[in-house]
């Protein structure tokens, strides 16, 4: 059997923390910031985590499962 291939674009977005939960950065941050306020933009900042709704599938693009 060939292994299994992570999948490029998930590996470049999601990082384990050091207790195995997944981080993630927010959407909204790139870019078309001058309409957005300084209070939207400095929460946009901190990483988050995948929420357990989503979690199976990210694991399956990083072949965490």
């Amino acid at each position: 059997m060939p292994k299994i291939k992570t999948n490029s674009g998930a590996k470049k977005r999601f990082a384990l923390t050091g207790t195995g939960k997944i981080k993630r950065k927010h959407a909204f941050h790139s870019h078309i910031l001058t309409k957005k306020t300084k209070k939207q933009k400095r929460n946009l900042v901190h990483a988050g985590l995948v929420h357990s709704a989503n979690l199976t599938q990210v694991k399956e693009l990083l072949c965490m499962k």
